[in-house]
Order: C-alpha cells, then structure tokens, then sequence
C-alpha cells in the first residue's frame, strides 16, 4: 500500500463518517474534501519529519482529528492547508521532545512509495540521509525542500525566527554534505 492510500482509514480509525455526519453536513463534507485534497501531502510530510510510515500515519491522524474538533477555526484560517501543516510540525516536535528520553529514533529501510517516474532515483538515498538529521532540522529541510515554503513560513510554522530557520537549515546542508561526502555521491 503506498503513502497516499488509505487516508479514509487513516481518519476513520479515530472518526468515524457517522460521527463526522452527525457534526453537520457541510461542515463534514468541506473537511471530507480537505481530507481528500490534502491528506496524502500531509502523510508524506509526516513521513518525511518521522522517517516512519506507521508514526507518519499515527500523527496525521492525531492532527486530524484535533482539525476536526477545531474546524470551524481552521477552515477560517486563510490556508487551512498550512494551518493543519503548523498542526503537523508541532505535533511531529511535541512526540520528537516525549520520545527523545524514552529512546532513540528509528530509521527505516525503505522510503515510501512514490507515484510517478519523472524523480531523481537519488532521490530516495537523500531523503535517507536526511531522516538521520535531529527532528527540527529534518522540519526545516522538509519545508523548506518538500513543500517549497520561504524562510518566514517555515519559521511562522516552526514558531521560531527565520535566523533560527537560517542557521538550522545550514547546520543540516552542512551535515548532508558530510554525509554525502563520507558515503560517496547518491
């Protein structure tokens, strides 16, 4: 099953469509469609800040169903997209910070399944390293890199300052390159 599969049951496992029915047609059909629209990008940005598929999955669950909850404030927003992305990091950095003393991360194998044919077959061996990068880091050059955002909504979706997003995404060009460097070219 690849990354962009199963979104349905990814939402369902915490919300059900009655529940979501029962909440207001509208309100469950615009969210229904969100879900659609987005929901496979959101997976893959979790992926690609937990650097596992099953953790990927839990996360954008937990985010949308606290979406859910709050849709009225989050359909309001001028990008909801970007405001379940904020969603996202932050929730990504929260169980990074509960994680951190409980046990190191895990890596994984094999990256996701991708659609497509038109993308680098290096690709996959840096998205590989850069899994092994501390977790803020890992945000920076994934929204910087996959979801092509400027230094000031990396930083308003980190809450930190664009010389935080600066310096971050230097340290981790920085140790890619190292890395690179150490194993040969990707």
């Amino acid at each position: 099953m690849g990354v962009e599969a199963g979104m349905d049951e990814v939402v369902a496992g915490r919300v059900t469509r009655d529940e979501i029915a029962s909440a207001g047609a509208g309100d469950a059909e615009e969210f229904d469609a969100f879900v659609a629209g987005s929901g496979s990008r959101l997976l893959h940005t979790a992926y690609l800040l937990t650097g596992d598929r099953n953790a990927a999955e839990d996360l954008v669950q937990d985010v949308l169903v606290r979406a859910w909850s709050r849709w009225s404030r989050v359909s309001a927003a001028d990008e909801p997209r970007a405001y379940v992305r904020r969603m996202l990091v932050n929730a990504s950095v929260s169980r990074w910070r509960g994680l951190r003393s409980r046990r190191a991360e895990r890596l994984v194998a094999e990256p996701p399944d991708r659609p497509g044919t038109d993308e680098d077959p290096r690709d996959d061996e840096v998205w590989a390293l850069v899994a092994t990068l501390p977790p803020r880091q890992r945000a920076v050059v994934v929204l910087s890199y996959y979801e092509d955002l400027s230094d000031g909504q990396v930083a308003e979706a980190l809450g930190c300052s664009t010389g935080t997003v600066k310096s971050q995404r230097a340290k981790a060009l920085r140790s890619l390159r190292a890395r690179i460097d150490q194993e040969g070219q990707p």
